[in-house]
């Protein structure tokens, strides 16, 4: 088993947040009437893409009847059907949609994860639920060697980030940083750049506060830092 293999599967069965499993089990169970011939996943989703990627993107948690229904990052909701269509027109992805797991997607120089990897309530994981999560985020960057840019998606999944570099003793402080809609920081100049952008939640996509193409614009722009 390779060191990803193990962290798939180490975050797959953690049980480390008691209200997040329990959660995840309960909406599996009780489903929604759309997806009610659904098999739910249920359980903590694991990370996906390129081994070799040169592009690491940083979500915030599955959504309730997407990736913890899928158990994919990204796959069955709106906010995957945002990433994935920016993705693939900028050559990460093999396909602009993501509907399971078995859909035929490949990823390109890019890797999925994200801040905490059940679904949380209201969308919003507890603090104390982010930093048991966090240790997963840490294995991962240490794991994946070539990564040259993170993607920062929504300012909870950048402050998780820099907390994770100044625990580290990586940076000195997050004060100098400061969340924008596609802005590079350079955090250390042994660290990859750090992009950001607005998150492609429904909240968000529905209201024009991030548009398809202010999201390609983005995923271009970390091309060409690459």
């Amino acid at each position: 088993m390779t060191p990803l293999e193990q962290l798939s599967q180490d975050i797959v069965e953690c049980t480390r947040c008691p209200r997040l499993r329990a959660y995840c089990l309960t909406i599996a169970e009780t489903k929604r009437r759309a997806f009610r011939d659904w098999t739910y996943w249920g359980l903590p989703v694991p990370p996906l893409g390129d081994p070799q990627a040169r592009l690491f993107i940083l979500g915030l948690a599955p959504a309730a009847h997407g990736a913890n229904r899928t158990g994919r990052m990204f796959t069955g909701d709106r906010s995957g059907d945002f990433l994935f269509r920016a993705l693939h027109q900028t050559g990460f992805a093999s396909q602009p949609t993501s509907v399971s797991r078995g859909d035929g997607l490949q990823l390109r120089d890019v890797w999925i994860s994200a801040s905490v990897r059940c679904a949380p309530p209201d969308n919003k994981p507890t603090p104390d639920e982010i930093r048991n999560c966090r240790p997963y985020l840490e294995r991962e960057l240490g794991i994946l060697s070539s990564v040259r840019v993170v993607l920062a998606l929504g300012q909870l999944a950048f402050n998780v980030y820099l907390t994770a570099l100044k625990d580290r003793g990586l940076i000195q402080n997050r004060s100098g940083f400061r969340f924008g809609h596609n802005v590079v920081h350079r955090t250390n100049i042994e660290l990859p750049l750090l992009l950001t952008s607005y998150h492609p939640s429904q909240q968000n996509t529905s209201t024009g506060k991030l548009t398809a193409e202010m999201l390609r614009t983005v995923c271009e722009h970390a091309r060409e830092l690459l």
